[in-house]
């Protein structure tokens, strides 16, 4: 399966901001993302996008998506569109447990990879025609992806840092996973 991961164009919201499932704007035109990235992608491609219009717009600008939700953002709950600045010792908890921690009414990073697993194993199965898949998604649920089909322990999927409107491509072969590329 050839696997094109693309994370959202650049966000509207204030840099500090806590933003997780909100349905923010976008900075920049989906439409000037998707003419930058299309020569990255292959002529022809089964096309996931998360249902946030961040991500939305964009897949939409690339084809006719199927939408996900389970390819949405980590829900901070509580946090949303608070200033991370503003959480005083509560960001320390998070920065010792970021498996674990849970921000109040939000979901896990574990949690998140619950959710985004699954829908991988359908995407994999349903992938036995060769046609590429192209995703497009959020930074956490990129993490998740690219992190277990690197063979990545969960606690280093941090380390991938997915920029904005940027595309990664991995390819998984019955004998193993290759990253073509990382953020072109």
């Amino acid at each position: 399966m050839e696997l094109h991961l693309i994370r959202h164009p650049r966000p509207d919201v204030a840099p500090g901001v806590c933003y997780g499932q909100t349905d923010v704007g976008l900075a920049e035109s989906a439409f000037d993302v998707a003419a930058r990235l299309r020569p990255l992608l292959p002529g022809r491609f089964a096309l996931h996008a998360s249902p946030l219009s961040r991500a939305r717009l964009l897949a939409e600008a690339l084809g006719t998506p199927q939408i996900d939700a389970r390819l949405q953002e980590m829900s901070f709950g509580e946090w949303e569109g608070r200033r991370f600045d503003e959480l005083g010792t509560a960001i320390d908890a998070w920065a010792d447990d970021p498996l674990g921690f849970r921000a109040p009414g939000g979901e896990s990073a574990r949690e998140l990879s619950a959710r985004v697993l699954p829908w991988l194993a359908e995407v994999r199965s349903a992938a036995a025609d060769d046609l590429p898949v192209v995703t497009v998604a959020h930074g956490g649920p990129l993490r998740v992806i690219a992190g277990h089909l690197l063979g990545l322990p969960p606690e280093r999927w941090l380390a991938l840092d997915f920029a904005c409107g940027q595309v990664t491509r991995i390819d998984v072969e019955s004998w193993g996973t290759t990253l073509k590329w990382f953020n072109r």
